[in-house]
């Protein structure tokens, strides 16, 4: 085996210091802080107290409630809309540039910008929601304080935001795929919807146990648009992990409790991303040219 040179450790050397000092070390801070009781001035070794808490916690299991929801809505919805896009786009019809930009601005756009846009559009007064359900006559909706419509409001914005990424990802996939699949398929007389279950899903396999992980991470750490459109509220219908993190951490000043919320966050992450490695790879035997 060939001697690595030496310069070659010291290149690599700023990434292992950001790696320790901003990731491992506050990892390993949260997870004392945990088993305290700690609200910036004092701290007291609590044992599993709070993890005991945790459980027993209606608050948390409501907020986990409603992050698994919104997760599981926001990654499949934007990734069905997405993959309906990449389709319709695949042909490169007329304007095809204007199309992907479009898609693709809400998601490069900040999450503090678009949800204040949205705000707008829920306003109950002049949002554009309740003007386009007036036109029909529809009575207008209180999107936001309406525990029956806010966490589903967050949902769609959400699903909004993501939807340009996930469709220029498929289409890349979609891009790949030999064309030759295609035409033997045609020959043997298959028609488009047996094409697309047989040739598109299969070889866009990979790709979408990406977009799944990876949505779902996200979905797990929601936080500024519901910070920013519902507070959490009403009635902590759209209250979330992180929203709860945040709210016992930098409103109750229980650091201790908090930490050990953001550990057991990161435990679900953690599983999710192992299932990653486990499932991530199927599929990536196929050949896509």
């Amino acid at each position: 085996m060939r001697n690595t040179h030496p310069i070659a450790y010291v290149l690599i050397l700023p990434f292992y210091v950001f790696l320790f000092f901003f990731i491992l070390v506050p990892i390993g801070m949260n997870i004392f802080l945990s088993f305290t009781n700690y609200d910036l001035i004092q701290w007291e070794y609590v044992g599993w107290k709070n993890y005991r808490y945790l459980f027993q916690d209606s608050h948390f299991h409501l907020s986990l409630r409603n992050t698994s929801i919104y997760a599981f809505f926001t990654v499949g919805f934007s990734m069905v809309l997405g993959l309906g896009a990449a389709l319709l786009l695949k042909g490169n019809p007329p304007g095809i540039k204007v199309f992907r930009v479009s898609f693709y601005i809400p998601y490069i756009a900040s999450m503090v910008a678009v949800s204040m846009i949205w705000l707008w559009i829920y306003d109950p007064l002049d949002g554009i929601a309740n003007k386009i359900l007036n036109l029909f006559g529809v009575p207008s909706k209180q999107w936001l304080y309406d525990s029956r419509y806010a966490l589903s409001c967050i949902i769609v914005m959400s699903v909004w935001k993501v939807l340009g990424y996930n469709m220029i990802v498929f289409l890349t996939g979609l891009q790949a795929i030999p064309t030759y699949l295609y035409e033997a398929a045609t020959i043997d007389g298959a028609t488009s919807f047996q094409k697309f279950l047989k040739i598109t899903l299969p070889m866009l396999q990979p790709i979408t146990f990406f977009l799944f992980v990876t949505g779902v991470i996200n979905s797990f750490k929601v936080f500024e648009q519901v910070a920013i459109l519902t507070a959490g509220g009403p009635s902590n219908a759209t209250t979330t992990v992180v929203h709860q993190i945040y709210n016992r951490a930098f409103n109750e000043f229980s650091m201790g409790y908090a930490a050990s919320m953001s550990i057991t966050l990161l435990l679900l992450i953690a599983i999710i991303t192992l299932v990653n490695y486990r499932y991530g790879n199927q599929g990536a035997d196929l050949e896509i040219g």
